[in-house]
């Protein structure tokens, strides 16, 4: 590819730094970063998702080794979130990438308007989610789409409802991982594409040199700083594809 391979490894590498602070936001920051740089939709979300097969995976063990897991959160997001997840994927893969590429950014301009509202908003605790397994299909479709919202829309509905974030968060975490791995089975079965390894392989590389790092960024950055930081690139980002998109 024209773009340099280790420009890929430097989108890799910030967005870790990013996820390592917040605890989400990989995907978003990734695809905003790829499609800004003028990668079609369906082959930019692909090679976020597979890049993430090896993130969720180790995340979802460590997940489960410590016992944050809710045995029946995840029965009741997996399955569902895997169906979106599939879906979403072969919707994107079947679209044209120059009419979808204006709708994924419009939908990482609201995810950035997420995260900067959550960071902006007094937590408070209300009653617990219904309908689970509807929020794991929303969430699966939307992940694929947008290359990343998983935890954006999943784990901050779950936390905004008063459920106890630690199981929360490590069932969506482990949950995430077949979610991930159905996502890029379809991409590759539905693309086939082996021309994008060096987007796959920068961002691997550069979120595993940026994983320390993160978790030390983490004990020091305040929170809702760093999320309105966040907030605020991604929607910058994403409206300056938009505008190219519409031009």
């Amino acid at each position: 590819m024209e773009t340099s391979f280790w420009l890929f490894v430097l989108v890799g590498f910030g967005a870790q730094l990013i996820d390592g602070a917040l605890g989400m936001a990989y995907g978003v920051s990734c695809n905003t970063f790829l499609l800004s740089l003028g990668l079609p939709p369906a082959a930019a979300s692909a090679s976020v998702h597979m890049a993430e097969v090896v993130t969720t995976g180790i995340s979802g063990i460590s997940h489960w080794r410590l016992r944050n897991i809710d045995t029946a959160l995840v029965k009741r997001l997996l399955l569902p979130g895997v169906l979106g997840g599939v879906l979403g994927a072969y919707v994107l893969t079947n679209l044209d990438g120059a009419f979808i590429k204006p709708w994924v950014s419009a939908y990482l301009l609201l995810m950035g308007l997420v995260i900067l509202f959550k960071a902006a908003r007094r937590q408070t605790a209300l009653k617990q989610v219904k309908n689970v397994s509807l929020l794991g299909l929303i969430g699966g479709f939307f992940d694929a789409i947008g290359g990343g919202g998983w935890g954006p829309i999943v784990t901050t509905t779950l936390l905004a409802r008063g459920n106890h974030p630690r199981s929360s968060i490590g069932s969506v975490n482990f949950t995430e991982f077949f979610v991930t791995l159905a996502q890029s089975v379809t991409f590759v079965l539905s693309l086939g594409f082996l021309s994008y390894w060096q987007v796959i392989l920068g961002l691997l590389l550069g979120g595993a040199a940026a994983a320390p790092v993160a978790a030390y960024a983490t004990r020091k950055l305040p929170m809702r700083w760093s999320m309105a930081l966040v907030g605020v690139i991604i929607i910058l980002l994403s409206l300056r594809t938009l505008l190219l998109s519409l031009a």
